[in-house]
């Protein structure tokens, strides 16, 4: 059995040094970032739940708006709900390439829809966790999706925050204090909350994987739902949905 006190829960975003993680212990405010190559080194680390910013859960045929899990977020989310990627099948993740992702996409999807350029630059991180959670099972029911502006949503009284966090793909001030004191009033250490982020992060990484951190306390604690609710299942048995 696991010591309570050996027990780390973690809020995960992409970066461009591979993932920043925010290391939180079930209650309190010890918190912990780094930011690490591969999704297994956060594994590794931590002990309980992962709360992941990347889809989990790829359909064999797309349809209108992506996935279930998308299609039931934005509604909640406002001004902010472009910032939810359209999920495209399997096949047009697995492609190699933005024209024969391009292509996949078209041929398994209804309507024939392509593939962002922001949804295919991720589409590596989205296949490494695809790889992990496909290769060991007993790490599916404590590895979630989630969505940082869901999980703001949440934090701010199920309310659509006014602010965006970037405007012109540049951090936009007004909206990461917003941000910060979402976290702050969540619990989380204001000097960390405000603390510059580590090399390989940008300053919204680290709040955005701060707010997954908080989203993995709820579904820790039973707190925290699906959306959909129940998730459905891809071929592989992974569940579709985003939580908050």
């Amino acid at each position: 059995m696991t010591d309570a006190q050996d027990v780390w829960l973690a809020g995960v975003d992409g970066c461009p040094g591979g993932w920043i993680a925010a290391f939180v212990r079930p209650t309190g405010d010890e918190v912990r970032i780094a930011v690490v190559p591969r999704f297994a080194d956060v594994l590794a680390e931590a002990r309980g739940i992962v709360a992941v910013d990347m889809p989990i859960g790829l359909p064999e045929r797309a349809g209108r708006g992506g996935r279930s899990a998308e299609n039931a977020v934005r509604p909640l989310l406002g001004a902010r709900q472009s910032s939810v990627f359209s999920v495209p099948s399997r096949a047009a993740i697995d492609a190699r390439g933005y024209d024969a992702a391009c292509a996949a996409a078209l041929a398994t999807s209804d309507p024939p829809r392509k593939v962002s350029k922001q949804l295919f630059n991720i589409a590596p991180k989205i296949r490494e966790i695809d790889a992990l959670l496909r290769a060991d099972a007993t790490l599916v029911p404590r590895v979630f999706e989630v969505h940082p502006e869901l999980a703001f949503w949440r934090l701010n009284g199920e309310r659509a925050l006014a602010e965006p966090k970037k405007v012109k793909s540049r951090c936009y001030e007004p909206g990461l204090a917003l941000r910060r004191g979402l976290l702050i009033s969540a619990g989380l250490s204001p000097a960390v909350v405000n603390a510059p982020p580590p090399k390989g992060a940008r300053p919204d990484d680290l709040l955005d994987a701060l707010a997954c951190a908080a989203v993995a306390r709820r579904i820790g604690v039973g707190n925290a739902r699906p959306f959909p609710d129940p998730p459905p299942r891809d071929d592989y048995g992974l569940p579709m949905a985003i939580w908050a």
